[in-house]
């Protein structure tokens, strides 16, 4: 369940900032009864921007695989990377 909080609840931030970190959940401030701002700790947005990064990537891969027409064996290809590579 999200955790929503008025934005005069901001002023006590230690409060916030262990909130935060207890929940590893962003806080959705709001103001005059609607979404103003997103509060949550550093872990919490690292986790979120790996995770899209992560998302991209694969959605990446899976265009190149339904548009590209040469599709490598991964056993070949990693034979002839050792043998590129490690004679």
């Amino acid at each position: 369940m999200p955790n929503i909080r008025p934005i005069t609840d901001l002023r006590n931030t230690n409060e916030i900032s262990d909130i935060c970190h207890a929940k590893k959940e962003p806080i959705f401030i709001t103001k005059n009864g609607y979404g103003d701002l997103v509060v949550m700790s550093i872990e919490a947005y690292e986790e979120l921007v790996n995770t899209l990064y992560m998302d991209m990537a694969i959605a990446e891969a899976e265009a190149e695989y339904t548009t590209e027409a040469d599709l490598l064996d991964a056993k070949d290809a990693l034979a002839a990377l050792r043998r590129k590579h490690f004679g």
